[in-house]
């Protein structure tokens, strides 16, 4: 779309809706949190300072409750068994006791997915629970599923209304009476709807860790359908095969259902078809064939302009994309939709053919701004890349110009290259992005000479340096170090905003990641895939490249400037060789979601049980900043790392923070913080 045309559309838009903008509305009552991420705009803010830097100090455990039911776990040992201390394969296995959930408070009544991803609804003064979701099955097959759902919502029929908790586990979309924890009635199939079902291609199983979002009295779904087994070899006659058949599709498509009766309302195709917008992004008709471009990231929504938020996934290979030609939309784009509807009102891809795992990892954040003396209802997403996407939420436009500037290309046989991928040109990146020799370790000198030899072994160069080819040959290398990891720069964790100052606080992590493709074999899926360890080890167990490796940043988007960055963690500076240089803290790379106050900002380090942590990272600390410096005011040592993101609420005068928490050697469980 043109920029003219972009104009008109929102000059129109704009006599529609309110000619000027204030804070974000406050939908929720006092001493409420309603939405996973405290309101629609997924904000993670509250403006309680009951707790603040005076008496942080003062917390204290309130209550405990653990992620899995005491008499399920007494039961079946099976579904809490852990491996303590046990090697994990960071590509792609994580603990059991990740436990990512986040509660809600409506009515003086907590709401979350516990271990097993059954609700509960737990009384927040004591945290015993006062009901429970009843499985679908009897026996251990019931509770067995301990894939991780990070939250649930909350719907009403009118203000005074009957309540209904919404939520997904396993292929299934549930609809439950808020005081009973018993299906609804009227809604689907008892209560629940098959979500599986419905695609225009026939599926075999539906999952997705998110949650439904709510908005308009739509029940808007995202996740994943399959459409068949693994991919079966076929003999070609000779005592071989003709390789791989065709490959499952992982289809992305975002669902709109009636959060009264369930019924599917709309569908809109992550995968443009044929004559469709988008389609000719595809070359070779690929998308008749590949899969993907889902979204596993929170959604966000405006109930008042009835927009959501969906920020889509890489499709389903991440390193190799020889089989799909093109810019590839809708994979890794932004996309405004019509609640009602599903059409799509606007759109931005922040990825190009990815190449790197880079997708939209994190919930865009509805953000009020004024920006030049002029008020902006913005959206705001922060990516692995390290980069700060900032929109007009209305009608897609950037508040700060984005430039497509010219990326390195490869040479793997096959492979598509995108010539540019889009930097916004403010705020500037908010982590290290690509790797020079300058990035390099350097506390000593011969820490320095190790690095550099390690990184001779490499293609190294700025960021989207795509991946390349390990090879044993002389004056061959080892493949790509990736600068920020799969793993960000940001991820899941997302991002907090204060709407009354407009300050962004954006936790990130830096780490070096392995893109070294080797040829697939002749029954592989794909034609070159990743190879080896994914970690890049730096010189005497210590990381490859500078300090932080965990940080928090503070950006005005007002102006779209940096007004602080600290690191979180001390990192790894008691280490052997560098206890002795009495170093400041130099960062902890781990998951650690915000939680904002009137005056402090909320961070742990996470914990080392979540896929892709880097070696070294995650710890058990859990700390308070201030705000307007990023000084920290108080830390506190739990038994286990944080795994999800923290909310507050006020209940008979009392402020409470509670927290997930869980480790490889600690079963997983809620943790309540107030002051005495």
């Amino acid at each position: 779309m043109s920029s003219h045309a972009r104009l008109i559309i929102s000059l129109c838009l704009v006599a529609l809706v309110a000619p000027t903008v204030t804070a974000q509305k406050e939908t929720r009552k006092p001493g409420e949190w309603p939405h996973y991420g405290g309101d629609e705009a997924a904000t993670k803010y509250s403006p309680l300072d009951q707790i603040n830097a005076a008496n942080v100090k003062n917390l204290r455990i309130a209550w405990r409750h653990p992620a899995v039911p005491i008499d399920i776990a007494r039961a079946y040992p099976e579904v809490v068994a852990e491996l303590p201390g046990r090697e994990r394969n960071l590509m792609n296995d994580e603990s059991r006791n990740n436990f990512e959930s986040t509660p809600l408070m409506i009515d003086g009544v907590l709401y979350a997915p516990n271990g097993i991803g059954l609700v509960e609804a737990i009384d927040p003064v004591t945290g015993k629970t006062l009901w429970m979701q009843e499985p679908l099955t009897p026996g251990l097959e019931g509770v067995a599923d301990r894939r991780k759902v990070r939250g649930v919502s909350y719907w009403r029929e009118g203000a005074g209304g009957d309540g209904r908790v919404l939520s997904v586990r396993g292929k299934y979309l549930f609809a439950l009476d808020s005081k009973s924890g018993k299906p609804t009635k009227g809604f689907g199939d008892n209560g629940k709807i098959d979500l599986a079902q419905g695609y225009r291609l026939p599926t075999r199983t539906f999952i997705w860790s998110g949650f439904p979002l709510v908005i308009r009295d739509v029940v808007v779904v995202a996740g994943q359908a399959f459409t068949a087994p693994p991919a079966q070899h076929t003999s070609d006659g000779k005592g071989g095969t003709q390789g791989p058949a065709p490959m499952p599709r992982n289809i992305g498509d975002i669902r709109g259902f009636d959060v009264r009766t369930g019924k599917l309302l709309w569908t809109f195709r992550t995968i443009p078809g044929a004559g469709e917008p988008g389609n000719d992004t595809w070359e070779r008709d690929s998308w008749k064939t590949t899969g993907g471009a889902d979204s596993w990231a929170v959604m966000t929504g405006d109930p008042e302009l009835g927009y959501v938020y969906v920020p889509l996934d890489a499709l389903e290979y991440d390193w190799y994309g020889g089989g799909w030609p093109g810019n590839n939309l809708f994979a890794d784009t932004l996309v405004c939709l019509d609640a009602k509807t599903g059409k799509r009102i606007w759109h931005y891809q922040i990825v190009h053919h990815n190449l790197w795992d880079y997708e939209n990892p994190a919930a865009p954040i509805l953000t009020d701004i004024t920006v030049n003396g002029r008020n902006i209802r913005a959206v705001t997403v922060i990516t692995k890349m390290g980069l700060t996407f900032v929109f007009d939420r209305v009608t897609g436009e950037p508040v700060w110009p984005i430039e497509e500037r010219p990326v390195p290309k490869g040479n793997v046989p096959g492979e598509w290259y995108s010539p540019t991928q889009p930097f916004p040109t403010k705020p500037a990146p908010f982590d290290r992005q690509g790797l020079s020799v300058d990035d390099l370790i350097d506390f000593t000198p011969e820490l320095r000479a190790e690095a550099v030899a390690i990184a001779k072994q490499y293609v190294i160069g700025p960021i989207y340096t795509p991946p390349s080819l390990k090879s044993d040959e002389p004056g061959g290398t080892k493949g790509t170090l990736m600068v920020p990891s799969w793993i960000g720069g940001g991820n899941w964790d997302g991002a907090a905003f204060d709407p009354e100052t407009h300050i962004l606080y954006v936790p990130s992590m830096s780490s070096v990641f392995v893109a070294g493709l080797v040829k697939g074999g002749a029954n592989a899926r794909y034609a070159y895939q990743i190879d080896g360890t994914p970690d890049a080890k730096g010189p005497q167990g210590l990381p490859l490249i500078k300090p932080p490796y965990g940080r928090i940043t503070a950006i005005d988007l007002n102006r779209g400037e940096h007004v602080w960055m600290v690191p979180n963690g001390d990192g790894p500076r008691n280490h052997p060789l560098l206890k002795h240089l009495n170093l400041p803290p130099l960062g902890t790379p781990g998951r650690r979601p915000p939680l904002l106050t009137k005056t402090l900002v909320f961070a742990g380090e996470g914990d080392k049980t979540a896929v892709r942590i880097p070696l070294g990272g995650g710890g058990n600390k859990f700390r308070a900043f201030d705000k307007d410096t990023g000084n920290v005011v108080w830390e506190t040592e739990f038994p286990a790392g944080t795994t999800g993101a923290p909310m507050t609420y006020m209940v008979n005068g009392k402020q409470y923070i509670v927290i997930a928490i869980g480790g490889l050697d600690h079963q997983a469980e809620f943790v309540a913080l107030s002051l005495p």
